[in-house]
C-alpha cells in the first residue's frame, strides 16, 4: 500500500494546500499557468512544502508531456535521452514538454551545462525542484532562464487542515473512528513539511489499529515518536532539523554541543560546502562586530574546504565550529539591516538631500546637487558632522552597539565624533 503522503497528494490546484503566495487566486504563479504561458521556473523550499506536486499539477493543467528525473540519480546521458525524447515528441508549434528535475541543486556544472541549449530553444520548460539557495547551486546561464520562486514551511492552520482532510477524505483512515484531539504536538513535530505530517499521522494512526477509538493528541504523538528511531537524511526532514541544533549550539556559545551537531552532519554525510555556508552566516548573524575575525575564519573555512574535500575537512569544519562557539556574540549589524529594511518598507523612498547627491552636469550643480558637501578627510580626524539620512529622518538610528568588548570601543569613538547628534 502507498504511504498516507503519498496517496494524498493533490491532482489539482484547488485540493493544494498552502503557497497561496504564488498559486491563490490572482497570485503569480497562477496566473502564468492559468494563461498556459509558462516559462521555466526554479521552486526554491525546504521539504514536504510541495514542490513536486506543484510540477505534476501544472504539467497535468497545461496537458503537456511530463518527464522527470532526480539530480541524484540521473547523468548527463539521462538529460540528453529525456531532451532527445521531448524534441521527437513535439510537432510543429506546439507547446514545449514539462523537464521536472528533483534536487537540481545536486546537478554538477557539465549536467547544467546540458540543459541549457533545450531550455533557450524551447525544447523543454524546466521545473527544478531545490531545498539551497538557487544562487548558490544552479549556474549563471541557467539561472538567468529560470524565474526562481520560493516556497514557505505550512503554517499551522494549513497543517491541521490537512491532517483533517487525511482522516476525513484518505480511503484507508476512513476505515477507523479516529479523533483529533490535540494538535500542538502534530504541527511541532511536522516543522512545516507536510509529508512529514502525514507521516506522523499514519505512524500514530497504525500505533492504534485494534482500538476502537484511535486518538491523535499530544502525548501519543510525543510517545509514537521517541519509539521511532530517526536515521539523519541529508535530503530531508531531520537535515533541517540538526542544523538548526547546530546554528543555535554555536549561537549559545556551547562548543561540545555544536560538535556534537557537527558529528552527525559528518556521520550521515551532509555537504561540506553546506555546512560551511551556514558556518558563514552564523559568523555575521550571531557574532557579527563582536569579533569581526569570525566571518574571515568562517570565509576561509569555507575555501578550505572546498578546496580539501573529506575526510580532512571535518577537521577545517570543527576548527571554525569551536572558534565561532566559543567567540563572544553580538547580532547588531543582523538587527540593524532588519531594522532599516523594515523601516524602508514602512516609510518608502525618501528623497537624498542635495548636498549628497552626484552633479555629473552643470544643470544638475546650478540646482543645488552637490552644494555645501563637505569632504571628511578635509577635517581633523576625517570626520566633520554632517547629515547623511534623508531630512525626514536625520537623527534615526539603526545599529545599536551591544555590550561586548569590541562594540564597547565601537560605541566610545562614535560618541566621541558624534557626540548627542543622533541622540
Amino acid at each position: 500500500m502507498e504511504p498516507l503522503a503519498e496517496r494524498m497528494r493533490p491532482r489539482t490546484l484547488d485540493s493544494y494546500i498552502g503557497q497561496q503566495h504564488l498559486v491563490g487566486s490572482g497570485a503569480i504563479l497562477r496566473r502564468m499557468i492559468d494563461s498556459g504561458n509558462m516559462s521555466s521556473i526554479i521552486l526554491w523550499g525546504p521539504p514536504g512544502v510541495g514542490k513536486t506536486t506543484l510540477a505534476k499539477i501544472i504539467s497535468s493543467r497545461l496537458e503537456r508531456p511530463f518527464f522527470q528525473l532526480s539530480a541524484v540519480s540521473s547523468g548527463v546521458k539521462d538529460v540528453r535521452d529525456v531532451i532527445e525524447k521531448a524534441r521527437s515528441s513535439r510537432f510543429f508549434n506546439t507547446n514545449s514538454a514539462i523537464l521536472f528535475i528533483d534536487e537540481i541543486h545536486r546537478f554538477n556544472k557539465a549536467q547544467q551545462d546540458s540543459l541549457l541549449a533545450a531550455v533557450e530553444e524551447g525544447v523543454v520548460t524546466l521545473i527544478g525542484a531545490t531545498t539551497e539557495n538557487p544562487s548558490f547551486e544552479v549556474i549563471s546561464p541557467l539561472l538567468s532562464r529560470c524565474q526562481v520562486y520560493v516556497l514557505k514551511s505550512l503554517e499551522h492552520a494549513e497543517l491541521i487542515a490537512l491532517a483533517k482532510s487525511a482522516i476525513d477524505n484518505d480511503a484507508e483512515l476512513k476505515k477507523y473512528n479516529i479523533e483529533l484531539r490535540e494538535e500542538a504536538a502534530l504541527v511541532r513535530f511536522s516543522g512545516g513539511d507536510a509529508r512529514k505530517l502525514l507521516n506522523i499521522l499514519e505512524l500514530v494512526v497504525n500505533s492504534q489499529i485494534g482500538d476502537e477509538t484511535i486518538i491523535i493528541d499530544d502525548k501519543r504523538v510525543v510517545d509514537v515518536l521517541q519509539t521511532t528511531q530517526a536515521t539523519y537524511d541529508k535530503n530531508g526532514e531531520l537535515h533541517y532539523d540538526i542544523i538548526s541544533a547546530f546554528i543555535k549550539s554555536i549561537r549559545g556559545s556551547d562548543p561540545d554541543a555544536a560538535i556534537y551537531w557537527l558529528a552527525r552532519m559528518i556521520a550521515g554525510g551532509e555537504d561540506p560546502k553546506f555546512i560551511a555556508r551556514r558556518l558563514v552566516i552564523s559568523a555575521s548573524e550571531d557574532i557579527g562586530l563582536a569579533n569581526p575575525n569570525a566571518l574571515l575564519m568562517a570565509n576561509q573555512a569555507f575555501d578550505a574546504v572546498n578546496k580539501v574535500g573529506w575526510p580532512e575537512g571535518r577537521i577545517i569544519l570543527a576548527e571554525a565550529t569551536v572558534y565561532l562557539a566559543t567567540s563572544p556574540k553580538s547580532n547588531a549589524a543582523y538587527m540593524a539591516i532588519n531594522n532599516a529594511l523594515d523601516f524602508v518598507q514602512k516609510t518608502g523612498d525618501l528623497p537624498v538631500p542635495l548636498h549628497l547627491r552626484n552633479a555629473p552636469t552643470s544643470l544638475m550643480e546650478k540646482i543645488g546637487y552637490g552644494k555645501d558637501y563637505k569632504y571628511a578627510h578635509d577635517f581633523d580626524e576625517h570626520f566633520v558632522i554632517q547629515q547623511y539620512l534623508p531630512d525626514k529622518i536625520a537623527h534615526k538610528r539603526f545599529y545599536i552597539s551591544q555590550p561586548n568588548a569590541a562594540e564597547q570601543r565601537i560605541a566610545e569613538r562614535m560618541n566621541h565624533l558624534w557626540g548627542n547628534y543622533k541622540e
